[in-house]
């Protein structure tokens, strides 16, 4: 990748993942969440979300009655050790294995970590090496 300078904004607003089992979801994702940094904003009988993700089960209103497909999302850490941190509370709360931390070949400092969640979804932790950002987050009052 030749590209060494990017811009992170509100590219995505939402992602919404429709899964079977919102219990076995919320504890991965929450536990997930908490290594990274990110509190979960709200939750509900047949939902939660953090952030730009909304998690809900079939029968939510939004979901129309159907799951979602197989996705991959990959979640920014601010190092290496976050992606570690990442890894292994994934896994103890139930997630598998599909890449272990390390170094990828993708650009020069590309560092992340592979899980499946419980409903098949690849999701990824990754720093992509020592960076200058003009802020580490954006803050949106409605």
């Amino acid at each position: 990748m030749e590209t060494m300078e990017i811009y992170r904004g509100r590219l995505i607003d939402h992602i919404q993942l429709v899964v079977r089992d919102l219990p076995a979801s919320r504890k991965f994702y929450t536990a997930v969440f908490e290594v990274l940094g990110i509190p979960l904003a709200g939750s509900g009988d047949d939902y939660f979300w953090a952030d730009e993700l909304f998690v809900s089960t079939a029968d939510s209103e939004a979901a129309q009655g159907h799951l979602t497909g197989r996705h991959h999302l990959a979640f920014q850490a601010r190092d290496r050790a976050m992606v570690n941190a990442f890894y292994h509370a994934a896994l103890a709360a139930g997630g598998k294995d599909n890449g272990a931390p390390g170094e990828r070949p993708y650009h020069p400092g590309y560092y992340g970590a592979f899980v499946i969640d419980p409903d098949g979804n690849n999701i990824e932790a990754v720093y992509h090496g020592e960076a200058t950002f003009s802020a580490r987050e954006i803050k949106i009052t409605f």
